[in-house]
């Protein structure tokens, strides 16, 4: 793999920019195009990229994930979650390229009471969870080396994720209301790029669960987040029907690591030591 090129589409994103970290750790060489250069939704502008850069394995962090507004117009979530990545697949399938396409707990309603695996049946509630699932099928019926990896609660560098917007509410107010029967996993967007190279060492394709490990609500998230950073602010446990949404969203989506953590051979880190390894640094 170290002397393979690696695209990174989306590579402006929180996931796109810690594969451009750590490639850059690991010697690997890597092409990261703005989206101007490489836009995903135009077919003959992306097959010509790919086709003059002739990279051996492409990671796909583009998405949609306006959740709620993909209720209202859910035209630019299956664009860009759905056909470009059927397009995407395809291109790879005739240029011989690997592609790594990264999906949702959202594909999921929520109900099983239990931890989910890669068995169980994804019935999304909302819109941008159908949009994930069609995308997922797109990867899996047109491509022959392509690794699909669901994702929960993803944070990382940039603003974009829980734990920057949590920052904010806590400086602006002394009271926070977070939802308490709404649970996943926190996943660091660190600990994915580790299992998302670790796979392509191991030549897998497929369906996976990229997660930390353990679970918890997100109340307990903002609780030990706020923790962490020393901060006092009073955090009042709520349902996640207090706040009024478009879009529905499942209650408990929390997935199983334990199909990647024993083929890459190591326990995927719990989300508290992630979650505090990320505020340390960040």
């Amino acid at each position: 793999m170290h002397n393979q090129k690696m695209l990174i589409l989306g590579a402006n994103g929180q996931l796109g920019r810690e594969f451009q970290s750590s490639l850059s750790e690991r010697k690997i060489e890597f092409i990261a195009p703005n989206e101007s250069d490489c836009d995903i939704t135009q077919l003959d502008h992306l097959k010509r990229y790919i086709e003059q850069t002739e990279p051996a394995t492409i990671i796909n962090c583009a998405a949609y994930n306006a959740v709620d507004d993909a209720e209202k117009d859910n035209s630019l979530a299956f664009l860009i979650n759905h056909k470009a990545v059927e397009n995407l697949a395809r291109i790879c399938e005739e240029n011989g390229a690997s592609l790594v396409h990264y999906s949702s707990d959202y594909v999921f309603d929520g109900k099983k009471g239990d931890l989910y695996t890669e068995n169980d049946s994804p019935n999304p509630l909302n819109e941008y969870g159908k949009s994930k699932l069609a995308g997922e099928d797109a990867v899996l019926s047109n491509l022959t080396s392509g690794l699909v990896l669901r994702l929960s609660w993803v944070y990382g560098p940039g603003t974009q994720n829980f734990l920057h917007k949590l920052k904010n509410w806590a400086s602006n107010n002394p009271i926070l209301k977070i939802s308490s029967d709404e649970a996943s996993v926190p996943t660091s967007t660190q600990d994915i790029v580790t299992a998302t190279l670790a796979l392509l060492e191991n030549q897998r394709t497929g369906l996976f669960h990229v997660t930390n490990s353990g679970y918890c609500s997100r109340y307990e998230w903002a609780r030990f987040a706020l923790d962490q950073l020393g901060l006092s602010n009073t955090i009042i446990p709520v349902a996640m029907s207090n706040f009024q949404s478009p879009a529905e969203r499942p209650l408990f989506s929390a997935m199983s690591n334990e199909n990647v953590s024993k083929i890459i051979a190591q326990q995927i880190p719990d989300w508290k030591e992630s979650t505090e390894r990320f505020l340390k640094s960040d």
